[in-house]
């Protein structure tokens, strides 16, 4: 009995024997995808930026993730570095490799937003906020690729995009329209890199529950607009990075260039139903009442 736990248990590692490296991983949507990876098998680089730029998003404990991933009995190396830049991207990727012998899963996970309307929005932090969220990501997947090129053997990479990627929202002219591009670079990337078995997909999350979006709104408002939406509820970091075990087994090979909504319907939440079926006494038909 005790032969046939273990092998349940290797069955179930998908990703045993790989390695990810997952930016923007101290905390919200990156620390669950670095967990959920860890917990499929992978060993893992994970990133955040140094906590000398003053943002909010950096103030994160990238050694509190690595001590839970080593806890599931994975290897993990935590790398402080700027992946809004490209000196920060190279300098990611080099100290990455010097530490792992090869990278087999990057996760591009950007987070910044300020949000701001059109036409009080800075300039300067329109374009920051632009390469932060699209020219970053470019740069440390055109890194990495290189190196899975080089190396040969295929490998895949996830960018995180958004919802909002679709839906236009007030407040938010830079982090939309960012993120719009960067499904397209998606899968123009996952076009060029087919040949040699890299595949290359995004991922839409909805509202998901985050220390950042409990910084921006607060308890009580996120507590009242969640028990409007068609699940009435919030997305989870987990769930999110469940979706992105998917993608990075074997389980989705045969998916590139997809753009994948894991939004609990949220794109839809205007078109949920506001009638109800009554039920009648005399076994008529119901009829819809508001």
């Amino acid at each position: 009995c005790r032969r046939v736990g273990r092998g349940v248990r290797r069955r179930t590692l998908k990703l045993a024997g790989k390695t990810a490296l997952v930016t923007g991983s101290g905390r919200g949507i990156g620390r669950g995808c670095a967990l959920q990876l860890a917990r499929a098998g992978a060993d893992l680089v994970i990133n955040d930026r140094p906590r000398a730029t003053g943002d909010a998003d950096s103030q994160c404990d990238l050694e509190r993730v690595a001590k839970e991933i080593r806890m599931l009995g994975r290897k993990c190396v935590a790398i402080e570095a700027d992946v809004f830049s490209r000196p920060g991207c190279e300098m990611l990727v080099s100290a990455a490799l010097a530490k792992v012998a090869q990278i087999d899963i990057l996760v591009s996970n950007p987070a910044l937003n300020t949000r701001a309307g059109f036409l009080e929005q800075d300039p300067t932090e329109y374009e920051r906020l632009i390469q932060a969220t699209l020219i970053g990501g470019f740069h440390i997947s055109q890194l990495v690729a290189r190196h899975m090129v080089a190396r040969g053997g295929g490998g895949k990479i996830v960018f995180m995009s958004s919802v909002q990627a679709e839906l236009p929202m007030a407040g938010n002219i830079a982090y939309g329209p960012a993120k719009a591009a960067l499904n397209h670079m998606a899968r123009s990337i996952a076009v060029e890199l087919a040949a040699h078995r890299i595949h290359v997909n995004a991922i839409e999350p909805g509202w998901i529950d985050t220390p950042g979006e409990h910084e921006s709104f607060g308890d009580s408002v996120i507590r009242r607009e969640a028990a409007k939406l068609p699940l009435a509820r919030l997305g989870t970091p987990d769930e999110i990075g469940k979706a992105v075990v998917f993608l990075c087994s074997s389980d989705a090979d045969f998916v590139s260039g997809t753009v994948l909504g894991v939004d609990g319907l949220f794109r839809y939440k205007d078109l949920v139903p506001a009638i109800v079926l009554a039920p009648d006494a005399d076994d008529s038909p119901g009829e819809c009442s508001p």
